[in-house]
């Protein structure tokens, strides 16, 4: 990983979001110099289903040579946040840099994305990240060190990147846009700049939008934390700027990338908003990709009869259990068009689960679109559900949490190796 420098020590740190993930990454970075880190996040219990705490988080950033301020923080809560800014400033006589990094997801249309869900993501994301900016840059101003980092993209205008997840563009590309603004008001005495990740990275958020197997195809949170420690190294002049990790670490003369991979060697699912669509991703992704997950639907004549949907159904069938079903609770229903079009079905909600032709017996929880052919490849390992919801070849509607349980049973279909 990138050595530390040193060029952190005595600055104060405030990130929100910093209880996990690349928050925390970010403040472990900082810390090894003997930064001052508020951490400034809402998890003060521990949650049933994501990892630490600011307490924990706290004990993380002290032990590795830091000095830490856990502060209970809603961004949405403009009291409390005021409350942490002074508490912060009380405590170590300033600020010097903030990194906007808490957000949050809905990768669904506009149809199927709830108010409260639009009010979230607007609400952290745009809202929360200027209400903290406001409350800190007057104390920002006084460093000799400031600097605001947002964790958002390079602002696309490209229809592809709304067009699936309307409210969360706008939503992620409202940080942006912070950014935009602020470092043309602030030029000379603030430097505000983005940070986004060339690949997915490996956080709670990304485990629960993946499913299992994603992981792999990931790269760790230490990309982006050394990509972060370097543009904060930077002096205030170095504003304005839309960074992507990678090009940031070999700039710097790293040339190893691999060490950041969750697994070594393996392809990589590059990250949203990036130059190239991702129905060219998804391309490269099969020319270049990962080993399939479970093997295609065999398309000799030993094949089950009634074509490769029957035939990949009727491998479906084979992987499902009572366990499986226990463990899913859903019904799927999937539409299918082009050469093998019609209406299929997959219930995991009762019994032993089944299979089958048309409408299933009780309304589907999800209901899938694609292309026949994508749905056998999909089956197949070849194109992976993520990716075929970028590129928008899957359609979803209904309940997303449902709809990504789907993985669980690629997951099984491989270790039989169907």
């Amino acid at each position: 990983m990138l050595q530390n420098t040193g060029k952190l020590a005595g600055c104060t740190l405030f990130i929100t979001g910093a209880s996990r993930g690349i928050g925390k990454a970010i403040a472990l970075k900082a810390a090894r110099d003997g930064a001052n880190i508020i951490i400034a996040a809402k998890t003060a219990e521990p949650h049933p289903k994501l990892p630490g705490t600011i307490y924990t988080a706290a004990q993380e950033v002290e032990a590795a040579g830091g000095k830490a301020l856990p502060c209970v923080v809603d961004i949405r809560d403009e009291k409390q946040v005021t409350e942490a800014v002074q508490k912060a400033v009380e405590t170590f006589g300033g600020i010097d840099i903030l990194v906007n990094n808490a957000s949050a997801i809905s990768l669904t249309g506009t149809l199927e994305t709830p108010m409260k869900k639009v009010d979230l993501m607007l609400g952290i994301n745009l809202r929360g990240t200027y209400l903290t900016s406001k409350l800190v840059i007057p104390h920002l101003l006084k460093s000799r060190c400031p600097h605001i980092l947002n964790l958002s993209p390079p602002l696309n205008l490209n229809p592809v990147w709304f067009k699936n997840h309307t409210a969360y563009t706008m939503a992620k590309y409202g940080m942006s846009m912070c950014v935009l603004g602020m470092a043309e008001e602030f030029r000379g005495q603030i430097a505000v700049n983005a940070l986004w990740p060339k690949t997915a990275i490996q956080t709670a958020a990304m485990d629960m939008l993946g499913g299992e197997g994603v992981a792999k195809q990931c790269r760790t949170v230490d990309i982006i934390a050394d990509a972060a420690y370097v543009v904060l190294s930077q002096p205030k002049d170095y504003t304005g700027h839309f960074l992507v990790d990678e090009d940031v670490l070999k700039g710097q003369g790293v040339q190893d990338l691999e060490q950041y991979a969750v697994e070594p060697g393996h392809p990589l699912l590059p990250d949203f908003f990036l130059d190239e669509t991702p129905e060219t991703l998804v391309e490269k992704m099969e020319q270049h990709g990962a080993t399939p997950a479970f093997k295609p639907p065999s398309s000799s004549a030993t094949a089950p009869s009634g074509g490769p949907i029957a035939g990949t159904f009727s491998i479906i069938k084979g992987a499902i259990n009572e366990d499986v079903v226990k463990s899913t609770q859903g019904v799927y229903e999937f539409d299918l068009s082009g050469e093998h079009a019609g209406v299929w079905f997959l219930d995991l909600k009762s019994g032993s689960g089944s299979t089958g032709q048309g409408q299933p017996p009780v309304k589907a929880d999800v209901i899938m679109s694609m292309d026949s052919s994508d749905f056998c490849k999909m089956f197949a390992g070849k194109l992976k559900p993520t990716m075929a919801f970028m590129s928008g070849k899957l359609r979803i509607k209904g309940d997303m949490s449902v709809a990504i349980k789907l993985e669980k049973l690629m997951s099984r279909m491989n270790k039989a190796k169907l």
